[in-house]
């Protein structure tokens, strides 16, 4: 099964989900619109809302509150794309310009607060206090985890495991949410709940982990290749690459991450390749969708599952 055999089998809801979307970016204000519509139809891989969709109908959930929820999630990924993007100072996601290049750093962060209200007033519809606090919860863990982030910006000597509780905060904990909310819309038990949360939690720190590599492996990833260390972003193949190398080969990454800029690419990635980071990086993100995979493993048969399963394969194998 490929992801555009999973695809295809979501397709009608998450349709349905865009028509969501489009429906709750609406404002009278113009620029909210403008920027709302760029980033939210950029080309991103709307995996989370996809987790929500999936888990929903893995335990049978016929409603409706599934899509205002994958429409949420996907409201909160935007808002943090477009803060991320100001903080990074980036210009350039999914091959595109990014929105503050296009319309300015202030409007991007009041567009990105936009969003976040917007999915909050959404929530409050759902009218399950669960969902609230899931979301909520998840929200504020986000904000912590950019904000370890900035602070871990050309550190050196960030640990794996500092590393690593960015990734679960930033990133990961939005996986998380979006797989236990359609374990909460079914009314399905606690274990089951927490069995979606630790599926989501590992899959998400997986998709972060590769998504760390591909930024030293030549792939087009739809920003500018090394924009990492450029940013100061000690991630983990610069981590395993100092552990492991020589005193020489350390002391070129740490003067690359604390000094940015790109002048000192090539050597680091030169290092990367000889010290095996990459290798290191993905067998992490392998044992990450080890755990994903084991916590759904005791579900109920159905081709939801199945897509989750091979989610998790396809989040390891993927080149962009």
């Amino acid at each position: 099964m490929s992801i555009e055999h999973i695809r295809s089998f979501i397709a009608q809801d998450m349709s349905i989900v865009d028509d969501v979307i489009r429906e709750k970016l609406h404002s009278h204000v113009l620029l909210i619109r403008q920027i709302s519509e760029y980033i939210i139809n950029s080309g991103g891989k709307r995996l989370c809302p996809a987790l929500v969709i999936l888990s929903a109908g893995a335990f049978g959930y016929s409603g409706k509150h599934h899509y205002d929820l994958a429409a949420v999630i996907e409201f909160i990924h935007t808002a943090t794309l477009l803060h991320d993007d100001v903080v990074d100072e980036s210009e350039l996601r999914r091959n595109r310009e990014t929105a503050n290049a296009l319309f300015g750093n202030a409007a991007s962060v009041l567009v990105g607060d936009f969003l976040y209200s917007r999915a909050f007033q959404m929530m409050v519809g759902v009218n399950d206090m669960r969902v609230m606090q899931v979301l909520a919860d998840a929200t504020n863990t986000i904000a912590e985890g950019e904000v370890l982030q900035l602070l871990n910006c050309r550190d050196p000597y960030v640990t794996e495991e500092n590393y690593l509780q960015v990734i679960r905060y930033k990133t990961a904990k939005l996986f998380e949410a979006a797989s236990r909310l359609g374990a909460i819309l079914s009314k399905t038990t606690p274990e089951q709940e927490e069995a979606m949360a630790v599926y989501g939690m590992h899959l998400g720190t997986a998709f972060q982990l590769i998504d760390d590599t591909l930024d030293y492996s030549g792939q087009d990833i739809g920003k500018n290749l090394g924009d990492d260390l450029a940013e100061g972003k000690p991630t983990l193949p610069l981590i395993y690459a100092m552990r492991v190398g020589t005193q020489e080969q350390s002391e070129i990454i740490r003067k690359a991450i604390e000094d940015g800029g790109k002048d000192g690419f090539q050597p680091v990635l030169n290092i990367i390749q000889q010290t095996k980071a990459l290798d290191y990086a993905k067998q992490c993100a392998e044992a990450e969708i080890a755990t994903a995979t084991a916590a759904i493993s005791n579900l109920p048969e159905s081709e939801n599952k199945t897509c989750l399963m091979q989610l998790a394969e396809f989040s390891i194998i993927r080149n962009h």
